[in-house]
């Protein structure tokens, strides 16, 4: 369905040199066929998976979860549920995964990292003026530096869409660069990046595979799909056209890209369909927490029920595990 992207012909620095070169590019990638796009993801979505594929599928799913919460009213002793919960989801079954990673506002990640330890299970921030974006560019950067300095080593960070939708791509790209550099630390290996585009706000799938590209030139570790305040938030063919994005740009550079749908995926129906996708489209090297995330706090609950089931032969009420 859709053409190999422009190859970065003399190198990346040529292509980001200026707002000029950016823009050339970023018009120069093959635009979306939308009806086909739409087609493709809901055939996809009808795939089905059988008995043992399914439990697979089932414990790769918990183990990509950012388990998030990102409310006004969180408070401590919330957060420290939330933690427990990600390293034990389960505590009746200890054979249950942990998840990827915690998600919530910086001054909440000392918090998780006192609850977490060295469970493994990572600490994820949101920055940047998150959910808008809208702030000065030093206080987007201190947000950044403050949460990697209290201990998160992921941050998930927004673009200025507006700034994206008036066409002013190199003060994106020059944002992004920006913060990939605040999460640097200094006794340590530097936080990844995730970049949130709010692709519900970007009104094309166009507009979705350009700034899926332009956040990988930037230096994104991973490409995140909404904040999950806006919607609509992830969906089937918006996450294919990002996967789209991240095969095409490894077979062009290199390197390989991680990919976060969220907000709205609440049942192991609809993340099995998302992983039959990324398998389809990207292929499975990506079926791998380090590669994909799902950016949710209601899915893990209905991930449990269906391993409970899976397990037990019955199933157990949604209160039988907390309540997020």
């Amino acid at each position: 369905m859709t053409a190999t992207p422009t190859i970065l012909g003399s190198g990346l620095d040529e292509v980001t040199r200026s707002e000029a070169s950016l823009r050339q590019f970023l018009h120069g990638l093959p635009g979306v066929d939308q009806v086909g796009a739409e087609a493709r993801a809901a055939g996809l979505g009808t795939r089905s998976i059988k008995t043992t594929a399914k439990a697979y599928a089932l414990d790769l799913a918990i183990r990509m979860v950012d388990l998030t919460t990102l409310e006004g009213a969180d408070t401590p002793g919330k957060v420290r549920a939330l933690a427990s919960k990600a390293m034990r989801p389960d505590p009746a079954d200890p054979d249950c995964p942990s998840v990827a990673a915690v998600c919530v506002y910086p001054d909440m990640v000392a918090t998780v990292r006192e609850t977490l330890g060295g469970s493994g299970v990572h600490i994820a921030a949101v920055a940047t003026a998150f959910p808008s974006g809208r702030a000065a560019l030093d206080i987007k950067l201190a947000d950044t530096a403050d949460a990697v300095e209290a201990g998160a080593d992921e941050i998930d960070m927004v673009i200025d869409r507006g700034a994206f939708l008036s066409g002013r791509y190199q003060q994106v790209y020059d944002e992004i660069v920006a913060v990939k550099a605040a999460c640097a630390r200094a006794d340590g290996p530097s936080a990844h990046l995730k970049v949130i585009f709010e692709t519900g706000e970007l009104q094309t799938y166009d507009n979705v595979r350009r700034v899926s590209w332009l956040a990988m030139m930037a230096g994104a570790d991973f490409i995140k799909t909404s904040t999950g305040k806006v919607q609509p938030a992830a969906t089937l063919p918006v996450t294919m056209i990002m996967l789209e994005a991240v095969r095409d740009f490894r077979e062009q550079t290199g390197r390989m890209i991680g990919v976060k749908p969220a907000g709205g995926i609440r049942t192991s129906k609809d993340a099995i369909k998302y992983l039959v996708m990324v398998n389809e489209v990207a292929g499975p090297d990506w079926l791998d927490p380090d590669w994909f995330r799902f950016g949710a706090s209601t899915l893990l609950n209905d991930l449990l029920m269906q391993r409970t089931k899976m397990t037990t032969g019955r199933y157990s009420g949604p209160d039988y595990f907390t309540l997020d």
